[in-house]
């Protein structure tokens, strides 16, 4: 199990490589690790359970869920570095 999540977290546009980033900046990369072990197993049981084919949520998927918090992170990141952000809506 400790080598499918090393394996899916080198994935740049995965939904487990963004969901390790996200846990390592927080809690460290080890917990991070047993983290993924844990979407892992979860998942696995579904495909199991429910005999259905597994979906890449993608990489973006937390940001598509909540914009708005997307959103103030990256205006804190950029207070954090002296800059001021306005959004406009596109």
């Amino acid at each position: 199990l400790g080598v499918a999540a090393m394996a899916a977290i080198r994935q740049k546009n995965s939904y487990y490589g963004a969901f390790y980033r996200r846990i390592a900046t927080r809690r460290g990369k080890q917990r991070a690790l047993v983290a993924v072990m844990h979407k892992l197993t979860v998942a696995i049981w579904h495909v199991l359970h429910d005999r259905t084919g597994h979906k890449d949520l993608g990489a973006d998927y937390h940001t598509r869920k909540n914009p708005q918090r997307a959103m103030r992170r990256m205006i804190r990141e950029a207070n954090a570095l002296g800059l001021t952000i306005r959004f406009d809506p596109a």
